[in-house]
């Protein structure tokens, strides 16, 4: 080999070295982790991710609290979200609202009861869940009804109607949400359990 081209080589070598080690080195940077609980601490992270609309994506909360309108003292909400993987876009998959009411909202027309140890109801897109008593006194409301709602967005471009097997899914995923919601917000407000 020619002595003149010697540094050149040595140069190159070096420098392809370095872009293979930058290459190979880890990542030390981490991503933060992300939060385990969603919607004011009312719901797990694998609780929440029950409802899937298929075009996957991370789940996500945007979370809200207005101070009520008229005698209205507790309103809470947040909308779970899921994101896009193919950009920044996320989309609404569900709501769930903490609210106290004036009345028994009573149930609903082909509802299904929560089970033992909640009262409430729930349907496919819609399930609302009961806080024990004493929670609106807690929660600085003078209503004798604290409810949280969970609400799917309305599907009228699909089929209305599902088959018994995809009915029965929803209705349970709908209601473990209220029924999680229910029993980790009334802890959160130390009124006991539902």
């Amino acid at each position: 080999m020619d002595k003149k081209w010697l540094p050149l080589t040595v140069v190159l070598g070096v420098a392809g070295a370095a872009v293979v080690t930058a290459a190979l080195w880890p990542d030390d940077e981490k991503k933060p982790p992300l939060p385990q609980t969603l919607c004011h601490g009312a719901l797990s992270r694998q609780t929440a991710e029950l409802i899937d609309d298929g075009k996957g994506g991370e789940v996500g909360a945007e979370e809200w609290v207005s101070p009520g309108e008229d005698d209205t003292a507790v309103f809470k909400g947040c909308a779970v979200m899921r994101a896009d993987p193919d950009g920044d876009y996320r989309r609404e998959i569900f709501k769930l609202v903490l609210a106290d009411e004036r009345h028994d909202p009573g149930s609903r027309k082909d509802s299904v009861p929560l089970g033992p140890g909640f009262k409430g109801w729930a349907l496919p897109g819609e399930a609302k869940a009961w806080l024990p008593a004493g929670c609106a006194a807690r929660m600085g409301s003078t209503a004798p009804y604290i409810t949280v709602t969970f609400i799917a967005p309305s599907k009228k471009d699909e089929e209305q109607e599902k088959d018994s097997a995809e009915r029965d899914t929803a209705i349970r995923n709908s209601s473990a949400i209220v029924r999680e919601a229910a029993t980790n917000l009334a802890r959160i407000a130390g009124c006991g359990a539902t």
